[in-house]
């Protein structure tokens, strides 16, 4: 007859007790709607670059963002940071174009060699990081804008 080895580890209790769960639970998720929403904040801001074509300094690109913002905000959490986070970029951009605009034309119009492509540069930087966020916010992922004024908390 033969004994069992004491050396030997023992058999795992049951198989569920050393199984450890690969994914978060689904509550620390945002939910469909509150992704949905939170992506409509940021992509709100492109069709309100859009509608005024860009000029202005995207005066109409923080109202798409506000828009959203004051609906959900009392609603759905998530789309309350996002949304916050999409008005502060877009009236950060905003106030580059502003900026920008009035260099132009304090220099009587010769600043605009300067202003102008600085304007297509902070475009293209915005374009960009619209995208970006948009897509993380549908991800449920809070995405916060590099270089932004948080002028909404």
């Amino acid at each position: 007859m033969s004994t069992p080895d004491p050396a030997s580890p023992d058999p795992p209790s049951s198989p569920s007790s050393s199984v450890v769960p690969a994914v978060a639970p689904a509550s620390s998720l945002p939910s469909v709607e509150e992704r949905q929403w939170a992506m409509l904040a940021h992509l709100s801001a492109l069709l309100g670059y859009l509608i005024t074509s860009g000029w202005a300094g995207s005066a109409g690109g923080f109202l798409g963002p506000l828009i959203v913002w004051s609906l959900k905000k009392d609603t759905l959490p998530f789309v309350d940071q996002q949304g916050k986070e999409a008005l502060n970029f877009s009236i950060t951009i905003c106030i580059a174009f502003a900026v920008l605009f009035a260099f132009g034309v304090m220099t009587f119009f010769i600043g605009f060699i300067i202003a102008i492509p600085l304007m297509l540069a902070i475009a293209l930087y915005a374009l960009v990081f619209t995208i970006i966020a948009s897509i993380k916010a549908n991800e449920g992922v809070a995405y916060r804008y590099p270089i932004t004024l948080r002028l909404i908390k």
